[in-house]
């Protein structure tokens, strides 16, 4: 329609160009005299003004006359009480406790190697033997001096016990036999570092040091892992103390499996972290299949706050004006067939997730929110809504 009318102003100046008014100007141009053309191009373009003006007012009251003049198409979003839940959204590694690497508390050649990789053992199980050089010997020459020193307190005491013999005999006959209980106790202690076995079920993840080489305290010798008993560590930023607690509900994402679980905090730390202001947590994982594994990557999202009745709006269609305001538009007055007015609301949001906002004020239940259509209407602009 404002092409028809820019084509009739066309023909309006042309005409009121024409006749002596034509001639005039072809004669002023033909004169050359560039304040005359300057005067008569002011007179052309206040005329223009004129005109345009006129036409405003034309369209204004088409506009309210014609039931089909052309509106603006719009969707529209009722408001309506929902649940906001905000989620703190961090990376975590996964550890696990029982993630250890065996070393030899003893020195001397590594006589036996009782496992392989992947094998599963269980708690207690001999996984490797160090060459104890010399000390089964010894302790079986000790354990022969020790039955000796048995059969003679033994027998002291029951001559002590008749009232035969002297007291001295009796107790320096005891006292070889506990002190020969304890040289073998402690040989057999000694022994028993030369025996490398599980501390508890898992498989064998590694080993390090193979038959045959020669191995000091300390010397690793194979790795030991349970992935039964996972737990994912992060850091919380300090500002997030009071709502990050154990027991808050976490949604754990492992982006290389392509799984999500849901889980609970089951620890947070008292203690914050002065280097970069923040606390640790962790949180328990189940692993069923085994596929989880120690040092894998994760994204944890933690829910730290929620609004049981409010209304969410996409990002998308909130603005700002000069004062810093945000605002949107409703459509009021919406008829069957699909006609309203647009209204430019002012809006105070709270927090955003993702592509969504929260509307604590500004947006009553029931509300159309324009959302297709809303970075073009204007304030009390005539509409037409998309069914």
């Amino acid at each position: 329609m404002k092409k028809i009318y820019l084509t009739i102003l066309s023909s309006l100046i042309l005409l009121s160009c024409g006749g002596e008014k034509k001639n005039s100007t072809e004669a002023v141009i033909a004169k050359g005299d560039l304040k005359e053309l300057r005067a008569k191009r002011s007179e052309l373009v206040t005329q223009s003004d004129a005109l345009l003006e006129e036409l405003a007012k034309i369209d204004e009251a088409i506009g309210k006359l014609d039931d089909n003049e052309k509106q603006t198409l719009i969707t529209t979003i009722t408001a309506k009480d929902t649940v906001f839940n905000h989620y703190l959204e961090l990376q975590a590694t996964v550890q696990t406790k029982q993630n250890l690497v065996l070393n030899a508390e003893y020195g001397g050649i590594l006589q036996q190697v009782y496992v392989k990789e992947g094998q599963k053992v269980s708690k207690g199980q001999t996984l490797a033997k160090i060459d104890d050089g010399g000390l089964g010997s010894q302790l079986a020459q000790m354990e022969t001096q020790t039955a000796l020193a048995k059969t003679t307190f033994e027998r002291q005491q029951n001559l002590w016990n008749q009232k035969i013999g002297s007291e001295i005999q009796y107790l320096q006959a005891k006292t070889n036999y506990e002190a020969q209980l304890k040289a073998v106790s402690q040989m057999k202690a000694q022994i028993a570092k030369t025996i490398v076995r599980a501390p508890y079920s898992g498989t064998i993840d590694d080993i390090i040091s193979e038959k045959g080489s020669v191995v000091g305290p300390g010397t690793p010798i194979l790795r030991i892992v349970n992935l039964g008993d996972m737990y994912l560590e992060a850091e919380v930023p300090e500002k997030n103390i009071a709502s990050v607690k154990k027991g808050t509900d976490v949604i754990v994402d492992f982006p290389v499996l392509g799984e999500k679980i849901n889980a609970k905090i089951t620890q947070a730390s008292n203690y914050i972290n002065p280097d970069n202001r923040s606390f640790n947590i962790q949180i328990a994982i189940p692993n069923k299949n085994g596929q989880i594994k120690p040092n894998l990557t994760s994204k944890i999202q933690i829910k730290d706050y929620t609004n049981p009745k409010t209304t969410i709006v996409p990002i998308s269609i909130i603005s700002e004006n000069a004062e810093g305001e945000q605002y949107l538009y409703v459509a009021e007055n919406a008829t069957n067939d699909g006609k309203a007015i647009a209204k430019k609301v002012i809006i105070k949001t709270g927090l955003t997730q993702g592509n969504f906002a929260e509307i604590i004020d500004g947006i009553k239940d029931g509300d159309l929110i324009i959302s297709e259509g809303a970075r073009s209407v204007k304030d009390g602009q005539k509409v037409s809504i998309i069914k």
